[in-house]
């Protein structure tokens, strides 16, 4: 949800706090492939086992959807920029360096985050693809249409 606060900052002026100094890698999942991933879940709920000890295994797994590459924070931030500008939501001149403030990394956070999709791609043959781009150019459309 970084995009959409990021967004409503940049609109109103305030500044954007980069952790880490931008040296951090996120997975950024576009919203229809999460739906996407989930549909297709809710459609095949695992079958009933019994375990080796004929006890019944909980009917349930649990599966990772997320776009399984991360992206560099400050490279997301760049391309939120471009796809704003090219939408309309911020003007061509917007000053960007004036709204992002690079700090320390916060206490209990990582460096790089990522969905593990192996399950999801073995079991439903399913794995997002959005690329970051073409998510925030849909998200920045989108944002242009409902908030503007």
């Amino acid at each position: 949800m970084a995009y959409f606060g990021f967004t409503n900052k940049l609109l109103k002026g305030e500044t954007i706090k980069i952790f880490n100094y931008g040296n951090c890698k996120r997975d950024f999942t576009y919203v229809d492939d999460i739906v996407e991933g989930v549909v297709r879940v809710m459609q095949g709920a695992p079958e009933k086992k019994n375990g080796e000890d004929g006890l019944p295994i909980p009917p349930y797994a649990v599966y990772n959807i997320g776009n399984n590459h991360p992206e560099n924070l400050l490279d997301f931030v760049e391309i939120l920029q471009e796809e704003l500008i090219r939408a309309k939501v911020l003007p061509e001149d917007y000053d960007f360096e004036a709204h992002k403030e690079l700090v320390p990394m916060q206490p209990g956070d990582v460096p790089v985050t990522y969905a593990d999709t192996e399950a999801l791609e073995r079991d439903y043959g399913f794995k997002p693809s959005t690329t970051l781009r073409e998510g925030l150019r849909k998200f920045a459309e989108w944002y242009k249409e409902f908030y503007m």
